[in-house]
C-alpha cells in the first residue's frame, strides 16, 4: 500500500448514505406540560420532548437549531448483539457504526462552535467508536476518555474479567470550547486546615522528583531560623525552589516549619484566599463516590415513577450525578443540551433541575410510560431524589411535546407520488420551506410570503394552478428589488419573462430530494449489501485480525 494514501476505518455498507427528509415536527399541546405558575425568574418553559425516531428528529432539528447546542450528552445502545439478532458479529458492528456515523454528523452541525460531545459507551464499541468520532470531529479535538465506575461491587461470577467501568468520550466542535472549573469539594476545602494571622492555608512539599545531577541549582543547604539548623534535600529529591524564590519565601512568610516552628522538613504555604480560582480541574477518573452508579441510577428511577416494574425496564440507568457532572463541566445556565437517546429521560431531568434548556428524542413508547411522568414530577417539585437536594431543586418550568409529521409525499392508488393527503396548506407551507432551505414565516400582510432565505428573497408555497394572469399579478406585488420562489401544483404560459420569480411544480421539483415515505432509520435495519473494502483503506474486520 502507498504510504502517502489515507488509512481510515471502513465498513460494510459505509459508503451507503440516506437521503434524509427534514420533516416538521407537530406539537401536542396535550402531551405538553408547564408547572401552574412560576417558581422562580428562571424558569424554563421551552423545552422539547420529541417523540419519534432519533435521525430524522435530528434532521428535523437542524434548521433551527444548527450551531446552537452547547452541550450533546448520549447513551447509544451498547450491546449490538442483543439488538442484532440475525447478523454475525461483523455485520453487527458495521450496521452499528453506520447509524452512528450518520447520527453524529449531524449532532456535529447542531453543536456550537464552543459546545462539546459527550458519548457513554463499553468497550464493545468504544475503540471503533472513537475512530469514527476522529474522522468526523477531527483527532485535534478529542479532548478525554473519562473512565466512570459504574459498579462499586466486583460480580465474582464473571467468567473472565469482571467489568466495573464504562468510556465516556469527550469531543469539542472546536477550539474555542472551555471547560468549566468544578466547584471545590469538602474534602479539598478541609486541606485547608492551618491558620495563622494571614489565613487559611494547606502545606506543600518543599521538594521535587529531580536529582541533584539533573538539578543542580536546586541542592544547597536552608537553615532552619529557630534551631538554626543547616538542612539539605536527598540528593535524589531536590529543593522546589531556587535560592532566590526561597529567600522571597521567607521574605512573604510562605514557609512552614511545623506547629512548633522546629521541624527539620521545610513546607510550603498555599493560602486558599490566594488561589487563582476557587474551583478544581475536572479529571479523567470518575469513582462511583463522585459520578454515582447504576444501582443508585435504579433507585432513583423506583423512587421518581413509584413502581419497580417500570424502573427494571432499564437495564442499566445512568445516575443523576453522573450527567450533573459533564454539565457541570460543559455547560452554563440556559445553554441548550440536547440528548438524541432520551432513554428514561435523565439527562432532561438533571438538565432542568440545573436550569438548562433542554431537547430530548426517543422513539420507544417508554417516551410516554417513563419519561412523561418523570418529567412531571421534576416540574411539579415532586421529584426528591437524584440531584434535587443538591441543586436546591423546587420545582418550575416546563416542556413542549412534539411528534414527527409523516412523510411529505405517499404514493396513490397508481403508485405515483402526492402530497400526503394529511399536510394541510401551512403544514406543506413549512415543510417545503425546509426542504428549500428557508425560514418558515408567513407573512401577516402577504399573502404570498411563507418564509425567507435572505431579507429581499422569499418563498411561495400552494396547491393551485396559476395561470399566467395571476403569475404576472405576482410578480408585481413582489417587485424587482425582491425575489420570489413559487412552489404549486402546475402553471400556464412562459415563466422566463418574470425576472424576479422562480417557478417550480410540486411535487416533481422534490421527488429526487429525499427518501420519502422512509419512517424507520433505527436499530432494525435489514438487508445492508455487503461492499469489500477498498484498496488503501482498513477494514473493520483486518482490525480485528491485525
Amino acid at each position: 500500500m502507498d504510504k502517502k494514501q489515507r488509512l481510515e476505518l471502513t465498513w460494510i455498507g459505509k459508503e451507503i448514505r440516506p437521503k434524509l427528509e427534514p420533516r416538521i415536527l407537530l406539537e401536542d399541546a396535550e402531551k405538553s406540560y408547564h408547572a401552574a405558575h412560576r417558581v422562580s425568574e428562571n424558569d424554563i418553559f421551552d423545552n422539547r420532548l420529541i417523540f419519534g425516531d432519533n435521525l430524522l428528529a435530528l434532521k428535523a432539528l437542524e434548521s433551527e437549531f444548527a450551531g446552537k447546542v452547547k452541550c450533546v450528552c448520549i447513551d447509544p445502545p451498547y450491546n449490538t448483539g442483543s439488538a442484532f439478532t440475525h447478523y454475525d458479529d461483523g455485520l453487527e458492528h458495521s450496521i452499528w457504526l453506520s447509524l452512528m456515523r450518520e447520527r453524529l454528523e449531524i449532532l456535529r452541525n447542531l453543536m456550537s462552535d464552543d459546545g462539546s460531545l459527550w458519548i457513554t459507551i463499553d468497550d464493545n464499541e468504544v475503540h471503533y467508536l472513537k475512530v469514527v468520532c476522529d474522522e468526523i470531529f477531527g483527532r485535534a479535538n478529542f479532548v478525554a476518555n473519562v473512565i466512570w465506575q459504574k459498579k462499586y461491587a466486583v460480580a465474582n461470577d464473571h467468567k473472565t474479567i469482571a467489568p466495573m467501568h464504562d468510556h465516556v468520550l469527550v469531543y469539542r466542535k472546536s477550539e474555542a470550547w472551555q471547560r468549566n472549573l468544578l466547584t471545590r469539594t469538602e474534602e479539598k476545602d478541609r486541606q485547608y486546615r492551618y491558620t495563622d494571622e494571614k489565613g487559611t492555608f494547606r502545606i506543600d512539599n518543599y521538594t521535587c522528583n529531580k536529582s541533584s545531577e539533573e538539578r543542580p541549582n536546586l541542592y544547597y543547604p536552608i537553615i532552619q531560623p529557630n534551631t538554626k539548623e543547616k538542612i539539605l534535600p536527598k540528593k535524589t529529591s531536590v529543593w522546589r525552589y531556587s535560592k532566590d524564590t526561597h529567600e522571597q519565601n521567607i521574605r512573604e512568610d510562605l514557609v512552614y516549619w511545623g506547629k512548633d516552628g522546629l521541624s527539620n522538613k521545610p513546607a510550603y504555604k498555599r493560602y486558599k484566599h490566594l488561589l487563582k480560582n476557587q474551583g478544581t480541574v475536572p479529571q479523567t477518573l470518575w469513582l462511583h463516590e463522585y459520578a454515582s452508579h447504576t444501582d443508585a441510577a435504579r433507585k432513583e428511577i423506583r423512587t421518581v415513577l413509584g413502581s419497580s416494574s417500570i424502573a427494571d425496564d432499564f437495564i442499566t440507568p445512568k445516575p443523576e450525578r453522573l450527567i450533573q457532572r459533564v454539565l457541570e463541566i460543559a455547560t452554563n445556565l440556559n445553554d441548550v443540551v440536547l440528548d438524541s437517546f432520551a432513554g428514561s429521560g435523565t439527562t432532561g431531568a438533571v438538565a432542568h433541575k440545573m436550569g438548562r434548556r433542554w431537547i430530548m428524542i426517543e422513539l420507544g413508547e417508554h417516551c410516554h410510560t417513563h419519561i412523561i411522568p418523570r418529567l412531571h414530577k421534576v416540574i411539579d417539585g415532586e421529584d426528591k431524589g437524584g440531584i434535587t437536594q443538591a441543586v436546591n431543586w423546587k420545582g418550575g418550568g416546563g416542556f413542549r411535546y412534539y411528534h414527527l409529521a409523516p412523510s411529505l409525499l405517499e404514493k396513490d392508488k397508481w403508485d405515483n407520488w402526492i402530497i400526503n393527503k394529511t399536510y394541510n396548506s401551512a403544514m406543506l407551507a413549512e415543510a417545503l420551506c425546509k426542504i428549500e432551505g428557508f425560514t418558515y414565516a408567513p407573512s401577516d400582510t402577504f399573502y404570498w410570503q411563507h418564509g425567507y432565505s435572505t431579507e429581499r428573497d422569499f418563498i411561495y408555497v400552494t396547491t393551485q394552478n396559476l395561470s399566467h394572469e395571476q403569475l404576472s399579478k405576482l410578480s408585481d406585488e413582489v417587485g424587482q428589488e425582491r425575489t420570489l420562489l413559487v412552489l404549486c401544483s402546475a402553471f400556464r404560459g412562459k415563466t422566463d419573462i418574470f425576472s424576479n420569480l422562480t417557478i417550480k411544480k410540486i411535487p416533481k421539483e422534490i421527488l429526487s430530494r429525499c427518501e420519502w415515505g422512509h419512517d424507520d432509520y433505527s436499530l432494525k435495519i435489514e438487508n445492508l449489501p455487503k461492499v469489500p473494502p477498498q484498496i488503501g483503506q482498513l477494514s473493520l474486520f483486518d482490525m480485528d485480525n491485525l
